[in-house]
């Protein structure tokens, strides 16, 4: 349940960022509409899993993402944009906060360690950060490339954004990566075969998968062609879905702790 829980939140919290950072002048007000919808959907689902396990985080915050995200949607139903960037805003905030707080309530979590231990707590903070941006660049990404086929008459620029975005996601997420394999480098001698394939898979696919498809996806942008452009996001999404899921699938062991 805590996997699942930290999967949606993040999501939700790295989706609503890449909405926000989309210029709606460029780009016309369905993609935003749309979109918002599977941000209520992500809230929603976030929420029943909260009310199954209350300990594992308050159920106001999921609730929080879903109903923001439902009036996200209203918002650019009647075309205003300023009301829906401020509910994707509250969206994102409260998808953070959820996840923050789902880690905190963890016992064996590095959240939970004394606040000084420093280092490891400033990681631990800022992997569903890293995280989250990694999955809502890929995907926000992938949803504006096939908003193309809609209109295609759209600038690029609105997409190129989303990739500039997408390639600092990136590389954050190798820095905070890394910082948590130096602080595990100790134990890895001891870990199983299945740590070290949950961590390769980490890196090969959701890191250097992801650095691949999305400097092939700018490539694929020079010529221009955004119908294969979305081909290869659609790859990165998987790659991503992947590699994030293997880096929190030993949060299972935590909430078992």
């Amino acid at each position: 349940m805590l996997i699942l829980l930290q999967f949606l939140l993040r999501l939700a919290f790295g989706l609503a960022l890449a909405m926000l950072l989309t210029p709606p002048k460029q780009v016309t007000s369905g993609f935003f509409r749309n979109h918002a919808y599977v941000l209520l959907g992500l809230g929603a689902l976030a929420a029943l899993v909260a009310a199954s396990r209350p300990e594992i985080v308050p159920l106001w915050m999921p609730a929080a993402v879903a109903a923001f995200g439902y009036v996200a949607s209203a918002c650019w139903l009647y075309e205003k944009p300023r009301p829906g960037m401020a509910a994707l805003s509250i969206v994102a905030v409260a998808a953070l906060a959820g996840a923050w707080s789902s880690l905190a309530r963890v016992p064996a979590a590095p959240l939970a360690a004394p606040p000084a231990a420093s280092a490891p707590w400033i990681v631990a903070a800022l992997d569903p950060v890293s995280s989250g941006m990694l999955l809502g660049a890929t995907i926000g990404a992938m949803f504006l490339g096939h908003w193309y086929l809609n209109t295609p008459t759209m600038q690029l620029a609105p997409l190129r954004r989303l990739l500039k975005l997408l390639f600092f996601a990136v590389a954050f997420r190798a820095v905070v990566a890394a910082a948590q394999l130096a602080l595990a480098w100790p134990a890895l001698a001891d870990a199983n075969l299945l740590a070290h394939t949950l961590l390769a898979l980490q890196w090969l696919a959701g890191i250097l998968g992801v650095a691949v498809t999305a400097a092939m996806a700018w490539q694929t942008l020079k010529i221009p062609n955004t119908q294969s452009a979305t081909g290869i996001l659609y790859v990165a999404v998987i790659f991503t879905f992947l590699g994030e899921l293997a880096g929190l699938l030993p949060l299972a062991g935590a909430a078992a702790g």
